[in-house]
């Protein structure tokens, strides 16, 4: 039977989960991550310009094409579309609309953290942080010993 996750779909564990243990390497947005412009992230908008077209007819079009007329300082160009749509043609070499999503990593370490359980929870609350990612991975390997020879025992 699957049980509903975050993710999707999961198969149902056969272990309780104070017999798990997570082992997990980041690198969160807050801390290992910058804003970066279209031209770092050769944002293809930013390269070769792009279309937006927007419904005037609507509240939320009416919006939209105010923004891009008034606000947005952004060079462009507009025509109406045969299916009644307002086109707005943005020159390359500009930000564009999503640049605030555009990020890249900061030469930091990734995060190494063991937890105890797994996707259903942390039971116990332990959580350890690694320093290196050899010591990270030397913990799982000895755990992983560890399940086998309780296999092997039975």
């Amino acid at each position: 039977m699957s049980v509903p996750s975050p993710e999707g779909m999961r198969i149902e564990p056969v272990l309780p989960v104070t017999a798990m243990r997570t082992y997990a390497v980041a690198r969160p947005l807050a801390t290992h991550w910058r804003p970066a412009t279209c031209g770092e992230m050769d944002c293809p908008a930013h390269l070769h310009g792009w279309l937006t077209k927007v419904d005037e007819a609507s509240e939320l079009g009416m919006r939209q094409a105010h923004y891009i007329r008034k606000d947005s300082g952004r060079r462009f160009s507009e025509h109406r579309a045969d299916d009644g749509l307002t086109v707005f043609s943005f020159e390359a070499g500009q930000r564009c609309f999503a640049s605030d999503q555009h990020k890249l990593p900061i030469d930091r370490p990734e995060v190494y953290t063991v937890r105890d359980g797994d996707w259903r929870g942390n039971p116990t609350g332990r959580a350890r942080r690694h320093a290196h990612a050899d010591d990270w991975v030397e913990d799982f390997g000895e755990h992983q010993q560890r399940v086998a020879d309780q296999i092997e025992r039975g």
